[in-house]
């Protein structure tokens, strides 16, 4: 699907605000309510827009431990892989994961409430996975940037 300069500017201020009222949201588009709701229900329907959230603030809930966690495999054949993301994507401590190039196979980060249920999350989640050959742990010590809006490429020229 190819977007359009008015299919960027409804995903950067969705990104901002996915509260926005659609009348708003066309009045700030510069398209009128119908057709504005008709892009985006394209722009939901055609998988673009994959979900819309809310932000929680995790220190309110006492969630105040980041942890970012490297991860090298024994092996790295597909089977391994696929066994290894599938017991991650079980667990609701992790925020992401990914797999990298590099001395490490995945970069993973959790989020956990305290120093004790990381410990408990490691001993017996990662390390009693099979092919874990290193782990190393890294805790943050402050956010310094996290954005949550996406940076868009820039829209195609009008001619």
């Amino acid at each position: 699907m190819k977007l359009d300069h008015i299919d960027h500017k409804i995903l950067r201020h969705l990104q901002e605000n996915a509260r926005i009222t659609n009348a708003e949201l066309a009045d700030r588009v510069g398209l009128s309510p119908t057709p504005c709701l008709r892009r985006l229900r394209r722009l939901e329907t055609d998988g673009i827009i994959k979900g819309y959230h809310t932000e929680v603030d995790r220190e309110a809930l006492g969630v105040n431990v980041t942890v970012i966690i490297l991860v090298k495999l024994e092996r790295e054949d597909d089977k391994t892989l696929r066994e290894f993301e599938a017991e991650i994507k079980k667990r609701s401590e992790v925020m992401e994961c990914y797999l990298v190039t590099g001395k490490f196979d995945y970069f993973i980060r959790v989020l956990v409430p305290t120093l004790a249920s990381y410990e408990t999350f490691l001993s017996e989640t990662i390390l009693r996975m099979p092919n874990i050959a290193t782990v190393e742990s890294s805790f943050t010590l402050r956010e310094v940037e996290r954005k949550v809006v996406m940076p868009l490429p820039e829209p195609p020229r009008r001619n």
